[in-house]
């Protein structure tokens, strides 16, 4: 029997490796300069969790979702996305107490599960790195962290990009707005899709989001939200716009814009980018917004939210190849060619010497000749090679050869570690 991976899922190989912890890497070293803080949640949830928060009508709950019943007979389901899994941990360990500093910012990372048809930039087991704001209901914290994604882009040169911003509004804009919607698309039930026929009945605002090209074509000429705005929400959208302006980050207003979760309101955004890593077609890779309410909904207390997610497949899509290049080409510090087993020997103890200095070192354990031991220098890329004999051990001396230069030294052993930092510092 061939065992294969299962559709929709990846192997995430040596080297490779190397580029998923460049993103990850970035993305501490961005969203900490904002205080954001890495949190970790389990990858499966109850499955209310995720009920609750993104709402029976979405497609990630009707459709997507791995929900599976555990041994004790729960219900329980694999996480679709992070908000949600976060926003447990943020109600269940009190987060909300005085002792935390408000607002609570929170940066996660990690694998999310939908049951989706396979493409490009997206699969069955995907990774996200999203980050959660609690606390502030104030629009500067929204302009702020949708900046922070900006910011996170162009550590990877991605600056052409068109970010879409919209409003849900407060509950009162969208009850009526919602009534807005039925009236205008109820004379079209009989030519809406079956899903949008339902979502007429629970949640007409799903219906803007639908992928249907004919739901597409009626919900063109429905109506806007923004034209039913209170004038609280018409302040905030005004606020968050004057700030993305201060701030010389572009946008568009997208008014029927309504995001895949039930759990939005006010500002929301996505991030879109058109690269031939996507067929040259629009393709969302950040997106977002303000989740006032959602807190609640899973127990805590009233407590506004924000953010935003990305999956790390489509943006690993559009790394340039230079710094691709960069990655694999990480080279080793230090190789030690060893002439029998008592050098062998030697060569371990001077290994732990270097790796407690920091520095990467490795040796040959196949049993190879000298010469073939040297390739698999050139192979690693290695900057110093050590070669270790009987005169060697007897010395207790080494030459250290500059792969670069050709240069030889001999060093003590007792020396060699710091030598090979000073020699590199030099470089």
């Amino acid at each position: 029997m061939n065992f294969q991976k299962p559709k929709g899922t990846m192997d995430i190989l040596p080297g490779e490796s190397k580029l998923w912890q460049y993103v990850e890497n970035t993305a501490e070293e961005v969203f900490s300069t904002y205080r954001f803080e890495e949190i970790r949640t389990p990858i499966f949830e109850q499955y209310e969790v995720f009920q609750r928060s993104s709402g029976e009508t979405s497609d990630i709950v009707s459709k997507e979702m791995y929900d599976f019943e555990d041994k004790g007979n729960r219900r329980m389901a694999l996480r679709p996305e992070g908000t949600a899994g976060v926003v447990r941990a943020y109600v269940e360990n009190k987060l909300f107490a005085p002792e935390h500093v408000k607002p609570v910012k929170v940066w996660y990372k990690g694998p999310m599960f939908r049951y989706e048809r396979p493409q490009s930039g997206r699969q069955r087991q995907f990774h996200q790195i999203g980050v959660e704001a609690f606390g502030s209901t104030s629009p500067d914290i929204d302009a702020d962290t949708i900046a922070m994604a900006i910011n996170f882009l162009s550590k990877f040169n991605i600056n052409e990009y068109k970010l879409a911003i919209n409003t849900l509004g407060d509950s009162e804009s969208r009850e009526k707005y919602h009534n807005a919607l039925i009236n205008y698309l109820t004379p079209f039930k009989e030519e809406l899709s079956d899903d949008s026929k339902r979502r007429l009945e629970q949640n007409p605002l799903r219906i803007l989001d639908s992928k249907d090209k004919k739901d597409q074509e009626i919900v063109a000429n429905a109506p806007s939200i923004l034209d039913f705005l209170t004038e609280e929400s018409q302040l905030h959208f005004d606020r968050v716009k004057s700030l993305l302006e201060v701030l010389n980050i572009d946008y568009i207003v997208d008014s029927n814009m309504v995001r895949g979760l039930d759990y939005y309101n006010h500002t929301i955004f996505e991030v879109m980018v058109t690269d031939k890593a996507f067929d040259n077609k629009e393709t969302t890779v950040i997106a977002g917004g303000r989740y006032n309410g959602l807190v609640e909904e899973l127990g805590g207390p009233e407590t506004p939210g924000f953010g935003f997610g990305m999956g790390i497949e489509r943006l690993m899509l559009l790394i340039d190849d230079d710094t691709k290049a960069k990655m694999n080409s990480e080279s080793l510090d230090v190789f030690i060619t060893t002439l029998d087993e008592n050098s062998a020997t030697q060569a371990l103890v001077l290994l732990d010497q270097f790796r407690k200095e920091g520095l990467k070192a490795d040796r040959d354990f196949l049993d190879r000749k000298v010469k073939g031991q040297f390739k698999m220098a050139n192979n690693l890329h290695s900057k110093f090679v050590i070669t270790l004999g009987e005169e060697e051990l007897t010395n207790k001396k080494a030459p250290l050869k500059n792969m670069e230069t050709g240069e030889q030294v001999e060093v003590e052993f007792d020396h060699l570690a710091n030598k090979v930092k000073e020699l590199m510092g030099d470089n």
